[in-house]
């Protein structure tokens, strides 16, 4: 039996595919447009977000007089000064001096819920996220209400200590770092252009543009999950599906790859809270 039929069956059915990949590449730009538009619709949209529903109970929340201390949250210093929201998150993570610590905004809220208002933090933490349907966190809500305070500002966090250089530092090796049974990085995902996980473009954090477009919109409402997920709940997640151990809420690895998250989105847009798939 000759190959030559077989052969030129194949060279046709190649051809063939060759000449549709322009437009396959055309259809999936053009479906990625109209679903960034209709994002966007919801995003500008009050009454569509529904991640503003939870900055207007964190903001509730931020100004009751609770736990033990019975005193709010308005003298909380989010490194503005104590109860100056506006524009905090724009530049968190920051060095403090009171913990002698960086700290990003999550971090930060658990300690002025310990320090002003007398939680235990282990109370504080017994259930920081929330998980897919089920109700909001109260820290997810008070992160969401802190970000939407710094809705339209461009990140600037400083780099001036030198803890805060370590910070920014660790965050960059440890995003960089191989680890876990599937020897993951952030990297993996996040280290080159072009790369997708289903139907969901997974952004370039190494490329500063890209990452400008993608850091602010956290805290963000996954329709997924049908709750808001912080920054930090979407490092952990991160971890989880790397099948790395889970990392601890607030700890010093999340803040320091907040750190360099935020450094490459530097000077781009804060819109959270955002919609996510």
């Amino acid at each position: 039996m000759s190959l030559k039929p077989i052969l030129a069956t194949l060279l046709v059915a190649l051809l063939a595919a060759v000449v549709s990949l322009p437009a396959r590449a055309q259809d999936d730009a053009t479906t990625e447009r109209e679903l960034e538009r209709y994002r966007q619709m919801l995003k500008d949209d009050p009454w569509s977000n529904p991640g503003l529903l939870d900055a207007d109970k964190g903001e509730a929340l931020w100004k009751e007089k609770r736990g033990p201390k019975s005193a709010s949250l308005e003298g909380c210093d989010l490194g503005k000064g104590p109860g100056v929201v506006d524009g905090a998150f724009a530049e968190l993570p920051r060095y403090f001096k009171d913990t002698d610590r960086v700290m990003d905004a999550e971090t930060r809220i658990v300690w002025c819920m310990e320090t002003l208002q007398g939680f235990p933090r282990a109370e504080i933490l017994k259930r920081p996220v929330s998980k897919a349907n089920q109700q909001g966190t109260e820290l997810e809500a008070l992160a969401t209400f802190v970000a939407s305070k710094s809705r339209g500002a461009k990140f600037n966090a400083p780099v001036a200590h030198a803890k805060e250089r370590e910070a920014l530092a660790l965050g960059e090796a440890a995003f960089y770092r191989r680890q876990g049974p599937m020897d993951f990085s952030c990297a993996t995902c996040h280290g080159d252009a072009g790369r997708r996980i289903r139907l969901q473009p997974l952004p370039y954090f190494a490329k500063p543009e890209e990452a400008k477009k993608v850091v602010g919109e956290w805290p963000a409402y996954r329709v997924s999950q049908g709750t808001v997920m912080t920054m930090q709940h979407r490092l952990a997640d991160c971890f989880w599906q790397m099948r790395l151990p889970l990392v601890d809420y607030a700890s010093d690895l999340t803040v320091a790859l907040t750190s360099y998250l935020v450094s490459q989105a530097k000077g781009g847009e804060i819109t959270a809270p955002s919609i996510k798939r």
